[in-house]
């Protein structure tokens, strides 16, 4: 038991390096999906697992074991590693819940504070224009969706490079993105290695949106253009917006750029290998953390049986 629940805490190491390969062979909305779907797993796996080792070890106390109606305090091959390991993952645990509660408080009153700056200015259908000298552009969810650009950006672009900038915001409110950067946070609390995989989602959602402006323009250079110039008119700051809502200057720029001015690539036999193992890796993890603990319950059943003869 303690073997299978401890593959679910190293699968994840893994995972950063398999989403920079996906993100770089796989087309960017189907490795946005496959990676945040992985990660997503990934970081519920773990977190089972630290409450796995944390009712093993309080079961292995005389107090806690009467409580659960057990005969005796719970056993397992490894006895000498089950108290150490309870104690770690308590500790685990109250890092993951303390820095996800600071993390939550902190996006909230960012989108409540994003919300209201961009009821004061003029709207247009979607679009809100915030009077700022500061160049930003981002996609605001909420009821309804807003896009929010400031009017330094609007002075730093011509007007079809604004047209480009309006249609990749707008892809990121028709594509949902804001779910996967909201997945992506709170994957990377829970577990340390996820941390670089919520980079590499952010980077697959501006490239998502990226192609699905040079999409609706009919122009990727154009879409380059207006990218590179947003980023460029960007670098003096923008205005308070949460995490989960992306911006055309978000991301290595240069590297997105780079993409939208090569030539599309097809699917090629390496990708799909690619999302093979991002699936294998979410699927043993699922597996190693399911068995692990239908293992746990067993071993407290039989206990509770041996209890009531």
């Amino acid at each position: 038991m303690i073997a299978l629940l401890i593959l679910p805490l190293l699968l994840p190491f893994a995972l950063p390096a398999l989403a920079r390969r996906a993100l770089d062979r796989l087309a960017p909305v189907v490795a946005l999906r496959a990676i945040t779907g992985s990660a997503v797993a990934l970081a519920g796996c773990s977190l089972a697992a630290l409450g796995a080792f944390v009712l093993t070890g309080l079961l292995s106390l005389p107090f806690f074991a009467a409580l659960g109606e057990l005969i005796r305090p719970l056993h397992t091959a490894a006895d000498r590693y089950v108290l150490p390991l309870a104690a770690v993952s308590v500790g685990g645990l109250a890092v993951c819940v303390w820095t996800l509660a600071r993390s939550v408080l902190r996006q909230v009153r960012a989108f409540r504070a994003a919300r209201t700056e961009a009821g004061r200015g003029p709207a247009a259908g979607d679009l809100c224009v915030v009077d700022s000298p500061c160049a930003d552009a981002y996609a605001l969810p909420g009821r309804p969706h807003r896009i929010v650009v400031t009017t330094g950006m609007l002075r730093s672009l011509d007007g079809s490079e604004r047209e480009a900038l309006f249609a990749h915001e707008r892809a990121h409110n028709a594509g949902g993105h804001h779910y996967f950067l909201a997945a992506a946070e709170l994957a990377a609390h829970c577990h340390p290695a996820l941390r670089g995989v919520r980079d590499v989602i952010r980077l697959a959602v501006e490239r998502a949106a990226d192609e699905a402006a040079a999409s609706a323009v009919g122009d990727r250079r154009l879409t380059a253009r207006a990218i590179a110039r947003a980023a460029l008119a960007g670098q003096g700051g923008g205005v308070e917006r949460p995490a989960f809502a992306p911006g055309a200057a978000s991301g290595p720029v240069p590297q997105r750029v780079q993409a939208l001015l090569a030539a599309p690539r097809g699917r090629r036999r390496a990708g799909r290998w690619v999302a093979v193992l991002l699936v294998a890796c979410a699927g043993v993890s699922c597996v190693a953390s399911a068995t692990g603990m239908a293992d746990f319950h067993h071993r407290v059943e039989v206990a509770q049986g041996e209890a009531e003869r």
